[in-house]
């Protein structure tokens, strides 16, 4: 068994949860990367000096080839994965183009899901406080 993560293995992570009428995006990850096959938001690190929304703009153009407009900020989640924590900022967003659908070169599939469907996803355990603190607040 691992020893917990140091304080000094924190990695910053921005999320989107990309709201279209009524659905919420996500995308399942590749079966050869780390937690392969779990659905997740998009998102990724904050690099150095960024701010979180610059991240999530950065991140969802990178991923997605679309604009986002961060919206609401979401409670944090932290989760000790053994070897990283992750320190996870969501945030409710929106497209900038509505008609745009977002295209991700790096999971292998994308849903729009209506946000009862979550239940239904294996998502990772550091996304479990995030749709339960999107789901208080519909």
């Amino acid at each position: 068994m691992s020893a917990p993560a140091s304080a000094s293995s924190v990695v910053s992570v921005v999320c989107a949860l990309i709201e279209r009428e009524g659905r919420v995006f996500v995308a399942q990850r590749p079966p050869h990367k780390h937690l392969g096959g779990k659905w997740e938001f998009p998102g990724g690190k904050i690099e150095p000096g960024e701010t979180p929304e610059a991240a999530l703009v950065r991140e969802c153009r990178e991923e997605l080839g679309c604009e986002v407009v961060p919206g609401e900020r979401l409670p944090e989640a932290v989760h000790d994965y053994g070897t990283v924590v992750i320190r996870l900022i969501p945030f409710v967003a929106r497209l900038a183009e509505p008609a745009i659908d977002p295209q991700s070169s790096e999971h292998v599939a994308v849903r729009w899901i209506l946000p009862e469907e979550f239940a239904s996803l294996d998502m990772p355990a550091a996304d479990e406080p995030i749709v339960r603190a999107y789901r208080k607040r519909q």
